[in-house]
């Protein structure tokens, strides 16, 4: 009889312990995704109605094309505004800058101004037969209130006869001569006058105060009469001896002199608000018509605003 092979079947047998990783995923994207649908169930309990709609709009058309759509569903239509925001506060400062720069172009144009009458003033002394023959009593200089010039009294020349407010014949010249450059600018004139320390005799109750007050106002009618307006205009004082050109020879005939001072804005403004008056528009801040003509004569050169001429007044000195 034959024998059979013996078969033997080995069973493998696995205990307890470790089944793969997989299942920990698995958890983890069921644990986000609940988190996601919590937040989303937040999120419409405590939006408006608007974001609820912008929301819709976007999964309706996420592009934004049709009504209701947003291209940011997450800012709910922010974006758009913050940009906006943004870009209106970029031009807000740029406006500022622009007003800044407009400002100090004006501020520019004013001292050219002043400089280009300076050098006018002088060409018209050196063309001038009436003016080169009395140019060492006419001092023109900037100040802070504007371009001035002072007509001063020199040894055997006065501009007045002494204790008297009359025009000597060539100092009414010298004043028409200077009133064609001056009567030509746009700004306002201050007109002052000066006396020495002499104290003025023959007249009770009358002085140096009244004397200095007196020339001055007769310069301005020469002024006026050789070509400036008379509302240009801006202040016509005497005071005596109280400013003294000389301050160590109190009666030297420099002290006695007529100063015409072509103001600038500030000066102006600070004329009037010192006088109590109450202007209509701030006169340091230049309109924006100002502004745009203010660059115009800057890029062109054209510096001054011509005036038409006056009718002379009739002189009564």
């Amino acid at each position: 009889m034959e024998e059979r092979p013996i078969i033997v079947k080995r069973v493998k047998k696995v205990s307890g312990g470790h089944h793969g990783g997989s299942w920990k995923v698995a958890f983890a994207d069921f644990a986000t995704a609940m988190m996601a649908f919590f937040l989303v169930l937040w999120l419409t309990a405590t939006a408006t109605p608007e974001q609820i709609e912008a929301v819709e709009g976007y999964f309706r058309d996420p592009i934004g094309f049709t009504e209701g759509g947003s291209p940011n569903p997450v800012d709910l239509e922010g974006s758009a505004s913050v940009v906006e925001s943004s870009q209106a506060d970029i031009a807000d400062q740029q406006i500022v800058i622009e007003d800044e720069t407009i400002e100090e172009l004006a501020d520019t144009l004013e001292q050219r101004q002043m400089e280009q009458l300076f050098q006018d003033l002088q060409e018209q002394i050196e063309q001038s037969e009436t003016l080169q023959e009395f140019k060492d009593q006419l001092l023109i200089d900037i100040t802070d209130e504007g371009l001035r010039i002072q007509i001063v009294d020199r040894s055997q020349r006065p501009m007045f006869d002494s204790g008297r407010a009359q025009l000597k014949y060539y100092s009414q010249d010298i004043l028409f001569e200077l009133a064609k450059p001056l009567g030509a600018v746009a700004n306002k004139l201050s007109i002052t006058g000066h006396t020495d320390a002499t104290p003025f005799s023959g007249r009770p109750g009358y002085t140096n105060w009244e004397l200095s007050a007196e020339r001055a106002n007769t310069a301005r009618r020469a002024l006026v009469a050789g070509g400036v307006g008379s509302d240009q205009i801006a202040r016509v004082v005497g005071l005596s001896d109280s400013v003294l050109f000389d301050q160590s020879n109190p009666k030297a005939p420099v002290n006695r002199r007529i100063s015409i001072i072509v103001l600038n804005k500030k000066a102006q403004k600070d004329i009037r608000d010192n006088a109590g008056g109450q202007p209509l528009i701030d006169l340091t801040e230049p309109s924006a018509a100002e502004r745009q003509q203010a660059q115009d004569k800057l890029e062109s050169g054209d510096w001054f605003q011509p005036k038409p001429e006056p009718d002379a007044e009739e002189l009564s000195w």
